[in-house]
């Protein structure tokens, strides 16, 4: 490799980076943003964010706000992202799979989006009485098990202000201080419950994990409420083991720099 030729990889490798550092600007803004507050955020010279953004909206990853706010994430993030969805349900079938084998009963994996915790995909169980969620359904973040999961995987700060606004959505006047208790004791135990808070009947156990680019993903199990007490360890167990599975075949796949 000649010199000119590893300046060059350099470079390209540089221009990767700011891209992503802009992009991730982005998608922590709730609205667009102008070249001025990018360059700012990101600590680089008006000029240089210019050529960056102009060359992602040319790939359709920025547009500009129709609002007239400066410039947002574009459509085909979307449909990247879509793909990253396809991908973490193809990468965690076999593991529900198991999972179900295991304990006999339904698997679930969902991803945290936003206020809610959205259902990917569903191994059922093989017990005459089980439980079925849509793929699609939204369930609450404060009440259910793959919810408090993730929320303990945030910090307090972010957890707590989640909290507060879903009550405040759903007019419940509860201090918050004791769901923050049990999602300390998640994090110590690395496993969430709903003891029929979100629907009776229905009790669930589950577990948080973040993929390859960071994001909130939950397996969990949900139990009919008069079967939990003669399942509940083996469900614990297994999903435990779930739990170490998981961590390690991202940790495995996850790209070295």
């Amino acid at each position: 490799m000649t010199d000119r030729e590893d300046k060059n990889g350099r470079s390209g490798i540089q221009v990767i980076s700011r891209a992503a550092a802009i992009l991730r600007v982005l998608k922590s803004s709730k609205s667009g943003m102008s070249l001025g507050q990018i360059a700012e955020k990101v600590d680089l010279p008006r000029s240089t964010v210019q050529r960056i953004t102009g060359a992602l909206a040319a790939e359709r990853f920025l547009i500009s706000d129709p609002e007239g706010r400066g410039l947002r994430l574009g459509p085909e993030l979307s449909s990247l992202a879509g793909a990253a969805r396809y991908n973490i349900v193809e990468h965690c079938r076999i593991l529900l799979t198991e999972l179900t084998q295991r304990t006999g009963e339904t698997a679930d994996l969902a991803v945290m989006r936003g206020a809610g915790m959205v259902f990917l995909d569903q191994v059922p169980g093989t017990h005459r009485l089980t439980t079925v969620s849509k793929v699609g359904e939204v369930f609450p973040l404060t009440n259910s098990a793959n919810g408090r999961a993730c929320l303990a995987e945030l910090p307090e700060d972010v957890a707590r202000k989640l909290i507060q606004a879903e009550w405040d959505r759903r007019g419940i006047d509860t201090d918050p201080d004791e769901l923050m208790a049990k999602l300390a004791r998640v994090r110590e135990t690395g496993l969430a419950y709903d003891l029929d808070e979100h629907t009776p009947g229905i009790s669930g156990i589950g577990f948080a994990f973040r993929d390859w680019g960071g994001e909130l993903h939950a397996i969990s199990v949900p139990v009919p409420s008069t079967r939990l007490a003669e399942t509940r360890k083996r469900t614990e167990e297994a999903l435990l083991k779930t739990r170490h599975e998981i961590e390690k075949s991202f940790s495995r796949e996850t790209p070295q720099g």
